[in-house]
């Protein structure tokens, strides 16, 4: 197996933003997160405001995000940060900041955002189920029952969520630049279509294991029609091999094709 690669990080400093809403106090509402190297803005709120705040509160909460990057291109990151702690009123408060090592800043901010914001569930409208499933960027990695485990908020770039999609994490580094080792990632199940070419969650059905990986086949025709000769399950990390699937359907299964890495 390859060496793990060297883990790269860079400092950045984080801060929670809060309302102050009536009958529910103090609410935190999202997290802003400084990329200091590039003094660039990361910003997710929830998507739950809608739930919480009154008409007039509202307006100001989701026209915030775009505010705040529109600012953030404007002054920088750093100076609006400052702008935020000297000025903001008591409805609307910013935490102080702190400093926090991020190896990726998207990610980052993902994991940021769930450790510190508790935003209500609307199943299928903002939250997607997370199950205990662990699928292998590499072979198949074995599973004990799968069970639901809890619901996730979804970023607000997946606008429509159904109900055939779920959240699932993936081990290992076959899988990267795209997918990282621990990355929780979105899935929609049944499968339609030709498969070729995409990032698929494949079942093996004798051993409940489970890998992701870009799925590609050749098919030729038969007097019974069209069957596969080859099924290949290919790794995106060169260092990292790939394999030709046993061609008998029976053996393995096509559960969900991948949508995007939550963070």
């Amino acid at each position: 197996m390859p060496a793990p690669a060297l883990v790269q990080t860079r400092e950045g400093q984080y801060s929670v933003l809060q309302a102050d809403l009536p009958g529910r106090g103090l609410v935190n509402v999202g997290v802003l997160l400084v990329d200091a190297q590039r003094d660039a803005l990361y910003v997710r709120l929830r998507r739950d405001l809608s739930m919480l705040a009154e008409e007039d509160d509202l307006d100001v909460l989701e026209a915030l995000a775009d505010d705040l990057d529109a600012k953030a291109r404007e002054m920088g990151a750093e100076q609006l940060l400052d702008y935020l702690e000297n000025t903001l009123s008591a409805t609307l408060q910013i935490t102080d900041r702190r400093a926090v090592m991020v190896e990726d800043f998207d990610r980052a901010l993902g994991r940021l955002y769930r450790e510190n914001v508790r935003s209500e569930v609307l199943q299928f409208r903002t939250h997607l189920p997370l199950y205990t499933l662990r699928a292998a960027a590499g072979r198949f990695l074995d599973n004990e029952e799968i069970v639901e485990e809890a619901w996730v908020e979804a970023p607000e770039a997946l606008k429509q969520l159904y109900p055939d999609m779920f959240v699932a994490r993936i081990v290992g580094r076959s899988m990267e630049p795209l997918i990282a080792d621990g990355s929780l990632c979105v899935f929609r199940a049944d499968v339609t279509g030709s498969r070729s070419g995409r990032l698929v969650l494949a079942e093996d059905r004798n051993s409940n294991a489970f890998a992701v990986k870009r799925y590609q086949s050749e098919k030729v025709q038969t007097e019974e029609g069209w069957r596969h000769e080859r099924i290949r399950l290919e790794s995106l990390n060169p260092g990292y091999p790939s394999w030709d699937l046993d061609p008998d359907e029976n053996k393995y299964r096509i559960v969900a094709e991948f949508v995007r890495v939550l963070d």
